[in-house]
């Protein structure tokens, strides 16, 4: 639906005024004091959309209104409410709006994504969030690198063949029969072999290694957990956050109505002379002030949608209905033990904890720089000038050997890395108290906010009483003459604020939890799961 111009706005008015009625164009051009080509573009495009439909009767087309448009009983209900083509125009414009959304939404709700609980949202996120399945292949990269680090214990075999063709090849005769001749190779050089290698001693080095690597590996799945933690605490901001936003609009919605239905008691009186002028016009106005509040409140919940949807891996335009309300569970205040789960249950804190000890472990395996190195290998092969005659005892040969290196001076090269190591790992140390603190001031904003969200519901929910009452009052009030309009219109706003101080009471509260939760490192799934047994 099109928002309304001054011509749409006529046409719509004739229509659904006399809805059994057919017209034609220059008839329709007579009655509205327009000439056909004004108006024809617009009233084909209200055919498009389904608002009309057209017939052929001799020469002639004519429109009339379709009663099976999907929005035909609201706009029929609004346009049979509403007088004077001015405020028609503002009404319309706002509902035209809010309409798009809604005809968005009713052309995907067959297809709709319904969401029962939290779980199923935060079930969704880990199976398609992209980020954690970037931190899966992490903590894969480094399960691989444990393997890696103990292959370095292993003994080295390789099976090695070579040939080589020589333009000359040096000969020595030997002088008797009892001395041996100088061997230097053939023209033709074929050799095969078999060689073992084994590093027996690095200095510390390879333990070191295959120490930070086990680390790493705890790292990077404490580093998936948070990532977890992490989609998981947007999950619920995106979750109650739809949940807020579907509140905000019915209590905008519930506001419209009333208004409305008042603007309409008024108008009554009005005629009856019962009222005066400046009520009407009060209370028409007021109807109009209320409709961008609903519009904002239709498009917030859009817009929730549409982050959700990436959060949770769907295509954009991928449409969302939660089946849920926007409650909140009672949490006992006892902020040392949550600064205590905390501080042993974090997957930053943990990450922080091994991040010491994989410097720790750097710190001896920079020292082995400078430690003897001692190794043996072993070969075994055959060479010959004959491929065919090659593997026999006459052509092969073995030696076995120890190699042990003992560094002397490096020029400083050990030094400088061990003085690195100490101080990444005094720089890991610091990391980890500053976390810390980090944490308690987390922990003591967590219990605040809940404390002040509490507070809250607990004041607007004694409000909600009486300014339910005061509406009730007012209205009977100003029935019998008693209260003034503005006192009506008052205690409308009023009730709908103290609504919406009380959702977004239960929101805060929901969002305190779920941070204090994210800062103890507790996780959803496994809190619900234990709840269940107990």
């Amino acid at each position: 639906m099109q928002v309304l111009t001054k011509n749409r706005a006529k046409l719509l008015k004739l229509f659904y005024s006399h809805p059994e009625q057919s017209y034609y164009l220059q008839e329709i051009g007579r009655i509205i004091r327009k000439k056909p080509g004004v108006f024809q573009r617009t009233i084909n495009r209200m055919e498009k959309e389904g608002i009309l439909t057209s017939e052929y009767k001799a020469n002639a087309r004519y429109f009339h209104t379709n009663k099976e448009y999907a929005f035909y009983k609201e706009l029929k209900s609004i346009l049979d409410k509403t007088k004077g083509e001015g405020f028609l125009i503002i009404f319309m414009f706002f509902l035209s709006v809010f309409l798009i959304s809604g005809i968005a939404q009713a052309a995907e709700s067959k297809d709709a994504l319904v969401l029962s609980s939290l779980k199923d949202a935060i079930i969704l996120a880990y199976k398609n969030n992209k980020e954690i399945q970037i931190q899966e292949k992490e903590v894969a990269v480094a399960k691989a690198q444990i393997l890696g680090a103990k292959s370095n214990f292993l003994p080295q075999i390789n099976l090695d063949t070579s040939y080589t063709r020589r333009g000359a090849v040096l000969t020595s005769t030997a002088p008797s029969k009892k001395d041996v001749g100088v061997f230097t190779g053939y023209k033709n050089d074929n050799q095969a072999g078999i060689s073992v290698t084994e590093d027996v001693y690095t200095g510390g080095a390879n333990i070191a290694n295959l120490k930070q690597t086990q680390l790493n590996f705890k790292s990077q799945e404490e580093g998936l957990r948070a990532k977890k933690l992490d989609v998981e605490f947007e999950a619920k901001r995106l979750y109650y956050g739809l949940l807020l936003a579907y509140e905000t609009e019915r209590i905008a919605k519930n506001l419209v109505d009333q208004a409305q239905a008042h603007y309409i008691e008024v108008k009554d009186k009005f005629n009856q002379g019962t009222s005066s002028k400046f009520d009407l016009l009060q209370s028409k106005v007021q109807v109009s002030l209320l409709m961008p509040e609903l519009v904002k409140a239709r498009n917030a919940i859009n817009i929730v949608i549409a982050d959700l949807n990436k959060l949770l891996g769907l295509a954009m335009q991928s449409f969302i209905r939660v089946e849920d309300r926007l409650d909140y569970p009672l949490v006992e205040i006892r902020e040392s033990e949550f600064l205590q789960q905390a501080y042993l249950n974090k997957p930053e804190m943990i990450i922080k904890s091994l991040g010491i000890d994989i410097n720790k472990w750097g710190i001896k395996f920079a020292n082995a720089t400078d430690k003897p190195q001692i190794g043996i290998g072993a070969n075994y092969d055959f060479r010959s000038n004959n491929w065919g005659n090659m593997f026999n005892n006459r052509h092969s040969n073995w030696d076995v050997g120890v190699s042990v290196t003992i560094p002397i001076f490096d020029g400083f090269y050990t030094k400088a890395k061990v003085e690195e190591a100490k101080a990444k790992y005094s720089q890991s140390i610091l990391s980890k108290d500053n976390l810390g603190d980090q944490i308690a001031l987390d922990i003591k904003q967590a219990c605040l906010d809940l404390v002040q969200a509490k507070t809250i519901i607990d004041s607007q929910k004694d409000n909600i009483v009486e300014a339910s009452e005061a509406l009730k009052i007012s209205e009977v009030g100003y029935r019998n003459g008693v209260t003034i309009n503005l006192d009506v219109l008052d205690s409308q706003v009023n009730l709908a604020q103290v609504q919406k101080n009380l959702a977004g009471g239960i929101y805060d509260y929901l969002m305190a939890k779920a941070q204090l939760d994210r800062t103890m490192g507790i996780e959803y799934l496994t809190e619900a799961k234990n709840e269940k047994k107990d």
